[in-house]
């Protein structure tokens, strides 16, 4: 039986060696998930499902403190971080109890037309059937909370690939929904190599699915889906900020160091380009010179550490990489730039690189931060849309008139006013639009997007 190795970001260690799914256990676990879904006398009916996220809630908060600790350790992002990320998590489940109330069908009028008297119609949501989600390793608690409690929520049994990096969180978390209740085979955990995971998307018993990750194979998976799966996918993005001359800097700069810097920048709404007006550029890069190299980088376990690794050696090395490529291309290095180890990257400002350097035109997904000088606004905004992603993103001004107009112009889902681009909760749309994704998520969101709608149509004769 072939066996994933999982090791901590921070020093490599190996954490645990878990057993990975083979072709014919993931055949079987889908073929398991349909047989449930396909004989309505096992669904769990809606009072249960209730009962069984309140468990669920209960046991997370309980077992919080080991939560986190397996998910720092084996994700590496910083303690402070994984806390409020468990807090969203727990939230996440509370949320899905509370719309499960909000998910209804409506009447549909009749009468008046000839062709449609004596009639009364309604719609009403069902469960859309098997649910497959792939996660990713930067969010370890929330995004398995996200793509798992909205189908258990709904009614619809579903089976979820984590990252082959940050597997133990994921195996925890469905150990608690079976301790809370959930029956076995409504959520199941499946470790394994690429080739067998598209089973989840080949298969035509799917209905349904959900991918977090890059926009290559989100793209790729997405058309060897059977005929008939619907799906939502979320990719990265390169998130612009723009920074008008009336802004407030004092406020602005650790909102912006926090979205930049945020789990070593690997976040999808990550602060990674900063176009700054050229009559306050110089004071804005002063200050956030200042404040990035206070930054504490460290074991992700430590409750004082800011900055963890990034989650492989080879992410490093990449990072790297294109930072000297912007330098070699004319880029000033304000701070970083640099190595710590073969886990840790220093946290880094560039300097006007250009636009054809990696740093400008792709994402990331490190602790760097880039900062251009622009003189007009309207040029901000073009440079800001001129990539394929597009995701989130900010506008920082004390002007009504030029934030509205920002945001109407910025080619982005949402556009954050004052605040960094990484900010969310979640209840509200998330999601990439052109190449960043498909689809919204939120537990509200996701939960409707696995549900479909049946209508009823009764006719009588004495109406």
């Amino acid at each position: 039986m072939s066996k994933l190795s999982v090791y901590a970001p921070f020093d490599q260690s190996l954490i645990k060696e878990i057993p990975l799914a083979t072709s014919k256990e993931m055949s079987g676990a889908i073929d398991r998930a349909h047989a449930l879904f396909s004989d309505q006398t096992q669904w769990i009916p809606k009072h249960q499902r209730v009962e069984i996220l309140e468990n669920i809630a209960f046991l997370m908060e309980e077992r919080s403190e080991e939560i986190i600790q397996v998910s720092a350790m084996e994700g590496g992002k910083p303690w402070m971080d994984t806390e409020v990320e468990m807090k969203r998590a727990i939230n996440g489940v509370k949320l899905a109890i509370e719309n499960m109330g909000h998910l209804k069908g409506e009447e549909i009028a009749m009468g008046h037309t000839a062709s449609s008297a004596n009639r009364i119609a309604y719609t009403m949501r069902e469960p859309i059937g098997v649910v497959a989600s792939v996660s990713a390793f930067n969010h370890p608690i929330n995004l398995i909370i996200h793509q798992t409690i909205p189908a258990i929520a709904v009614g619809s049994p579903v089976i979820i690939k984590p990252a082959p990096t940050t597997p133990l969180t994921c195996l925890l978390l469905v150990e608690i929904f079976e301790s809370a209740g959930l029956p076995k085979g409504w959520c199941t955990c499946m470790p394994c190599e690429n080739e067998v995971a598209e089973q989840l998307v080949t298969s035509p018993k799917v209905n349904f699915f959900s991918f977090i990750g890059s926009a290559k194979v989100g793209w790729y998976l997405r058309s060897k889906l059977a005929p008939g799966t619907r799906c939502a996918l979320e990719h990265g993005g390169a998130a612009p900020v723009i920074i008008e001359p009336d802004a407030d800097i004092k406020t602005m700069i650790p909102a912006l160091v926090k979205g930049g810097f945020y789990h070593a920048g690997q976040v999808c709404v990550s602060v990674q380009r900063i176009y700054a007006h050229e009559s306050i550029i110089d004071e804005i890069v002063e200050e956030m010179d200042s404040q990035v190299r206070a930054l504490v980088s460290g074991n992700p376990l430590d409750k004082e550490t800011e900055v963890g690794p990034l989650i492989l050696p080879k992410e490093v090395d990449r990072v790297h990489e294109w930072v000297t490529e912007a330098k070699d291309k004319g880029a000033k290095i304000i701070c970083g730039g640099q190595k710590l180890s073969d886990t840790f990257y220093e946290p880094t400002i560039i300097l006007n690189p250009s636009e054809d350097c990696k740093v400008s035109s792709q994402e990331i997904f490190g602790p760097v931060v880039c900062i251009y000088s622009y003189t007009d606004r309207q040029e901000a905004i073009d440079r800001a849309n001129s990539l394929e992603f597009a995701f989130q993103s900010s506008v920082f001004t004390k002007d009504i008139n030029i934030a509205l107009d920002t945001v109407k112009k910025l080619n982005s889902t949402a556009v954050m006013v004052n605040d960094h681009t990484a900010f969310r909760v979640d209840w509200m749309p998330f999601g990439g639009r052109d190449s960043s994704g498909l689809g919204l998520g939120s537990i509200p969101h996701s939960m409707h997007d696995m549900t479909r709608e049946k209508l009823m149509v009764i006719k009588s004769h004495v109406l």
